[in-house]
């Protein structure tokens, strides 16, 4: 299901009776949205969640298309979702309540920010499924919680609630689930009344910042404000700044 509204795309995996666990066309619809918000310039901030009270709970291992497909080419469609995501250049949220486990926990780490409600509980269970990472979890829970926790993880696949998800830095915050919906709102507005162009920069410096220099850093930050300053939303962050009022950004 999605829904567009204000500069938000939300984007909520709607197989409740599964726990939201993804079969063949729900991955491949995942890259498509990913893919369509990436260049919408209506979509500023997209917010990924899931129907009936969970998350997602991994790829579906009923899926019929698992027994008919190779696991090779099944994989890399899985994958080519994750990168799809990974690739967007607009901030995006995982709204998690319930379960996350599997890819499911990986999709939600694929996010640049994950906000969790107090009942959301988190899972690299691959290993109790005779299984390794996916959906690009090898790469991306290192750079969450660090290599040896990491590897605590995975190798355990013990499932854990949002208050240690929170403490190891595997999400971003944990609220009530009475308030998950409106904190969720308020940062995806927020995000959406940003300035396109300069968000889209600071994603891309951060994420690409372990592979770089201090030297490439400071010279990929020169480009990215050389742009910011040449645009019409630069000047017009000056002008508010000097008459004293809100910015108004429309990403050019």
């Amino acid at each position: 299901m999605i829904e567009r509204s204000d500069g938000v795309c939300s984007v909520m995996m709607n197989r409740p009776e599964k726990k939201n666990a993804a079969n063949g066309p729900m991955w491949r619809e995942l890259a498509q949205v990913f893919r369509e918000a990436a260049t919408n310039e209506e979509d500023r901030v997209v917010v990924v969640s899931g129907a009936g009270g969970d998350f997602c709970a991994g790829a579906d291992l009923g899926d019929p298309e698992g027994l008919t497909v190779h696991p090779l080419p099944r994989m890399r469609m899985i994958g080519d979702a994750a990168l799809a995501l990974h690739a967007l250049p607009k901030p995006t949220i995982a709204k998690v309540d319930g379960v996350a486990v599997g890819a499911g926990c990986n999709l939600a780490l694929g996010c640049d920010l994950v906000v969790a409600s107090d009942r959301a509980r988190f899972s690299e269970i691959f290993a109790k499924r005779g299984l390794s990472l996916d959906f690009g979890g090898s790469w991306l829970l290192p750079r969450r919680v660090g290599l040896h926790k990491a590897k605590e993880l995975a190798f355990f696949a013990d499932i854990i609630d949002a208050a240690e998800a929170e403490r190891i830095g595997l999400v971003n915050r944990v609220v009530p689930f009475a308030e998950l919906d409106a904190f969720v709102a308020g940062w995806a507005a927020r995000l959406a009344a940003g300035p396109p162009l300069a968000l889209s920069c600071t994603k891309s410096l951060l994420d690409d910042s372990s592979s770089m220099s201090m030297a490439e850093a400071l010279e990929r930050e020169a480009a990215a404000q050389a742009v910011n300053s040449a645009s019409e939303d630069g000047r017009e962050a000056v002008m508010a700044f000097l008459q004293r009022r809100e910015s108004k950004f429309t990403g050019r």
